[in-house]
């Protein structure tokens, strides 16, 4: 897989440190050598993006950079992948590991053979104060949705909230919304009012067709104050639930050409997550 990984995603010097420590760790290395051929990585690869951004194994290398896919392809090629030491040589790599070779060992999770076996670790990204560790686990990747519980995916989306981060990137948000995690939402939501503060336009995907009474009555409490965006995201969120009589009563009065085109998105069926980017313009 670390050919596919990396074929037209690296650098020149990149690419020949990654054949030439490939040879290496195949032939057999110990857990001290192989942890120095990963740190030694920074030396030929920066932390720009990745050349060619594509997806591999459901996983997407938008947010990537160079250096993190130099590291992650170094860790696949290695043979013992699938035994049982693997996971305590995987587990010691993180302990005197920096913030970005922290984000590389997270993004390569996904990619690793039953990668169930890893769940407590990536539950430890998710309670990173790191934004950048935080993201490398929750966005762009299914095995947070795949194998997390109730719990640690409703702490998850909360917590991506919560800091604030690209929420339409977290994978199976749609598959996985249920009626707590709107509660949640609905509460989160209520702190804010409090204190005065907006919402972050992702917030808007999480409350689904749950609780559409409740969700309804805090667009209705927030229509008048919020701006274009923020009212083109609430229309995306009414579109969701499916509440057509509560769309049509807030935008029946004259609104701007944003929110006219997020109108026109939610009567297209154009609800997912993957459409809230539009919801964002107005053409």
């Amino acid at each position: 897989m670390w050919k596919q990984l990396t074929n037209e995603q690296l650098s020149e010097p990149a690419h020949e440190y990654l054949y030439k420590s490939a040879e290496e760790i195949c032939a057999g290395t110990s857990s001290q050598r192989f942890s120095a051929l990963f740190s030694m990585a920074s030396r030929y690869a920066k932390r720009t993006p990745v050349l060619n951004p594509k997806i591999i194994n459901g996983v997407s290398l938008a947010l990537w950079n160079q250096l993190e896919l130099l590291r992650v392809a170094l860790l696949l090629t290695r043979r013992d992948l699938s035994d049982d030491h693997f996971q305590a040589d995987f587990e010691a790599l993180f302990r005197f590991a920096d913030e970005g070779e922290s984000c590389a060992l997270y993004r390569a999770i996904s990619l690793l053979p039953d990668p169930a076996r890893f769940v407590w670790r990536a539950g430890e990204g998710c309670r990173s104060n790191m934004l950048p560790i935080f993201n490398a686990v929750a966005l762009d990747s299914p095995f947070p949705a795949k194998y997390f519980d109730d719990t640690a995916w409703n702490q998850l989306v909360m917590k991506a909230v919560f800091v604030e981060t690209q929420i339409d990137r977290i994978q199976g948000l749609d598959h996985r919304l249920s009626p707590e995690l709107t509660r949640m939402a609905l509460d989160f939501a209520a702190e804010r009012k409090s204190a005065g503060r907006t919402l972050i336009s992702g917030f808007w995907l999480i409350p689904g067709a749950h609780h559409k009474n409740a969700v309804s009555e805090l667009i209705k409490d927030r229509w008048a104050e919020s701006s274009d965006e923020e009212r083109a995201c609430m229309v995306l969120a009414l579109g969701r639930a499916n509440s057509m009589d509560v769309l049509q009563e807030l935008t029946s009065d004259n609104h701007g050409q944003q929110v006219e085109y997020a109108i026109k998105l939610s009567l297209e069926g154009r609800t997912k997550q993957s459409d809230l980017p539009s919801y964002l313009t107005d053409e």
